[in-house]
């Protein structure tokens, strides 16, 4: 496992930043400013990143976990620890895809970054792929109305985003899965 610090935590590396209160750098000087203009504070243990932007930066995936969806500011300041950084790369399959049925939304996230064992990897274009289909389902299951099913919408709805984030199926295979009832 890579070893990450000021030095290279910027080249090809998923992080998911956890939002922080601007007067945790209150006391800290800016170590580095982009050419966007995000700015970074180093410590021992992690990095600081100040910023109007995120998810890709320049060769990295960057998250960051807001502490509330109602800020105003566009800028905001996340922190992660040296350790939450990651190695990326477009070939390997290094990502698995997380969803809230509740929210109807859904992400992304490296293998190293979390403790479930049973994950279904794919490459980062892969993952982008069906991370699309996903959400479209999400914001128009009309097609799904069509379908041979016996029960309600968001069942049928429910069990098509389970199969497409845990197998490689397309939608039509898991449609003939589901009419002949091969899921239930």
């Amino acid at each position: 496992m890579k070893i990450y610090s000021k030095y290279n935590f910027h080249k090809y590396t998923f992080c998911i930043f956890n939002e922080v209160l601007a007067s945790e750098i209150d006391l800290l000087k800016s170590n580095y400013t982009s050419r966007s203009g995000s700015s970074y504070y180093f410590t021992e243990k992690g990095v600081y990143r100040k910023s109007n932007h995120w998810g890709r930066a320049a060769n990295c995936k960057w998250r960051l976990q807001s502490i509330s969806a109602g800020t105003k500011s566009r800028t905001k300041i996340g922190y992660a620890h040296w350790t939450d950084f990651h190695s990326i790369n477009e070939n390997d399959k290094l990502y698995f895809i997380e969803v809230n049925f509740d929210e109807k939304s859904v992400q992304y996230i490296h293998k190293n970054s979390s403790d479930k064992a049973d994950l279904f990897l794919r490459t980062a274009n892969d993952t982008t792929k069906r991370i699309k289909e996903i959400r479209q389902l999400f914001e128009n299951d009309k097609k799904l109305s069509f379908w041979n099913f016996d029960n309600s919408m968001e069942n049928l709805l429910n069990i098509v985003v389970y199969l497409m984030i845990s197998t490689n199926l397309s939608l039509l295979q898991i449609k003939q899965k589901v009419e002949k009832n091969e899921v239930l």
